[in-house]
This record gives structure tokens, sequence and C-alpha cells, in this order.
């Protein structure tokens, strides 16, 4: 894998979390919003914080895209899990939350699976799509008999 892939699987991590951060952030200055009022959504994504993580989250939605066009989701679902722990971090660090010890272990056994994923390749061989499966060449045959 290249480099630049591993840039993008990286920008994929770090928007999202860095997103997902500043967005709870935001919103807990916002306060509670309702579907049922739309106004408050309004109000709530005029928060400044609110807005730059919502572009964050745009910036992760193109970096995933990019990802996915050359890898299976598979490969880098599991690859960018690593945002969890950096989330986690933030969320104790920088966003003063309480993160349990269940969570702790549970962001290690994402972390060992990721390890896992990593190992394998990135992208799974297809057989040939232009050539005709097993099953469909008796009906390719009849096929091209009846329009004769």
């Amino acid at each position: 894998m290249t480099f630049r892939k591993y840039l993008v699987l990286a920008g994929v991590t770090v928007f999202a979390a860095a997103g997902d951060s500043v967005l709870s952030h935001g919103m807990k200055q916002a306060g509670r919003v309702s579907l049922h009022h739309p106004l408050s959504l309004i109000l709530a994504v005029l928060n400044p914080w609110v807005a730059v993580g919502i572009l964050l989250l745009l910036a992760f939605f193109g970096a995933y895209m990019n990802a996915l066009s050359w890898a299976d989701l598979t490969y880098v679902l599991p690859a960018t899990s690593l945002g969890y722990v950096l989330l986690a971090l933030v969320a104790k660090f920088a966003l003063h939350e309480q993160v349990s010890p269940l969570r702790w272990v549970g962001i290690a056994l994402i972390t060992g699976g990721v390890g896992f994923v990593a190992g394998g390749p990135s992208l799974t061989p297809h057989p040939q799509a232009d050539a005709p499966c097993e099953s469909e060449a008796p009906e390719a045959a009849v096929s091209s008999q009846v329009g004769s």
C-alpha cells in the first residue's frame, strides 16, 4: 500500500474523530434540539463549533469515499476504527468525559482487531466479470439460437 493510501486512511480516522468531538462540544453549547422544532436545528447549525464539526465530517466523507474507491469496505471500516481510540482520548482529556474501564477494554479489543485486518489485502480479487458463469452458459447458448 502506498503512502498516499495510508494518508487517506489517516485522514478518515482523524476527520471523523475531530468532527465528532467538535460537533459534540458545539451541541453541548447549543442545547437540546428537536425534529419537531426546526428552528432549534437551524440555530444549532449556526453555532461555530457545530458548523466546524459538520465541515470536518464532510471532509471525513470525502476521504471515506476515496478509500472505498480503492479498497473493500471490510478493509476500510476496521482500518479506520482506530478513530475510536482517538475519540476516547479526546473525550477523556479535551471534553472531560468519564470513560469507564469497560469502554477502555472495548477500545483495546477494537485495536487488536484492526491488527488482524491490516495484515490482509485491502482489495479482494473478484472473478472476471466478462466471463460467463457455468450456470449462465446454457442460457446464453439458448438465447443465441433463438435469435437465429
